[in-house]
């Protein structure tokens, strides 16, 4: 794809990083002290199964995810709650008696759930100790708006593997501009584009891989590259249909999903300072099964160009 991907990738990181970002404390209208505020004590007990201990804290905490996800807080909930973990200790129990929490499978299951409960724990801590600021929201916010720049354009192109070809679509467009749709819809490698005759509708140029998006910036209104323009997809020829200013949106608009995005930011800043001085050493990875080709796959061409 000549647009640059906008999605921030930090692999399990990421999500531990959005859900702590995203969840929100829930009370319910009518909810008892106990939903609202964790005043119960740690011991306190909700239920017991056969002498097994289901503590108030452990009900709370599962209510508090379910009102996180927009469901009520309720008797029936938190009823239904105790229901569940009642029968989930009754089966653990059962599990215990058959040996079933010492085979290596259970182990490494365990040790991956409490790996993932503490990583969880500390992104929760981090995100407590290490506020985003007003003033890192809206320094991000500029950054933003000084990247997007004050235009956007509306504009065709045709792509092509070489630029021999390039220069022949660039002579035939010098006679005759109106055989540019033609051109793109027979010679164009850019199937996203190629059916509309290489329009490729209104796009921002910093969204766009480096070369193709200041060549655009740089061209006149109904003119087009007369030089090609070569990127990792090929060769471009390109012609501006128009331009026209930009208006970013008001900063109240996007100011909370900016905070989460400076969050992330600094978790992901904080975890790979992390992961470069740690010693990993992967020992050997499994490698993945072969997946067979398929005899009807169509030929690989050039990605397409999209917003």
């Amino acid at each position: 794809m000549l647009m640059k991907s906008r999605v921030l990738m930090i692999g399990a990181a990421s999500v531990l990083a959005l859900s702590a970002c995203t969840k929100k404390e829930v009370t319910a209208p009518g909810a008892t002290p106990t939903t609202a505020t964790a005043t119960a004590s740690d011991n306190a007990v909700a239920a017991t199964v056969n002498g097994v201990p289901i503590h108030v804290a452990t009900v709370d905490l599962m209510v508090k995810e379910r009102t996180a996800q927009g469901q009520p807080d309720s008797p029936e909930l938190r009823k239904a709650i105790i229901d569940n973990l009642a029968m989930q200790t009754l089966v653990a129990a059962e599990a215990v008696k058959k040996g079933l929490d010492k085979t290596p499978e259970a182990q490494r299951q365990l040790e991956i759930v409490r790996s993932s409960l503490l990583a969880n724990a500390f992104v929760q801590d981090y995100i407590k100790t290490n506020p985003v600021t007003d003033a890192m929201v809206k320094a991000e916010y500029e950054k933003l708006n000084a990247k997007a720049g004050a235009s956007e354009y509306k504009a065709r192109h045709i792509l092509v593997a070489t630029e021999a070809e390039a220069k022949d679509i660039v002579a035939k467009l010098k006679k005759d501009m109106k055989v540019f749709a033609a051109l793109a819809k027979e010679k164009s490698m850019d199937p996203g584009s190629k059916a509309n005759g290489g329009d490729l509708g209104w796009f921002n140029p910093s969204g766009m891989v480096p070369e193709f998006g200041a060549a655009v910036a740089k061209l006149e209104k109904g003119k087009f590259t007369e030089e090609p323009v070569k990127s990792q997809f090929g060769y471009h020829v390109i012609v501006l249909d128009d331009s026209r200013a930009v208006t970013p949106p008001p900063f109240e608009q996007v100011q909370e999903q900016l905070k989460q995005q400076v969050q992330r930011n600094n978790l992901k800043a904080f975890f790979d300072d992390m992961k470069a001085k740690a010693k990993i050493d992967i020992v050997g990875a499994p490698a993945a099964p072969a997946v067979p080709a398929s005899p009807t796959a169509p030929a690989a061409t050039a990605p397409a160009v999209t917003k």
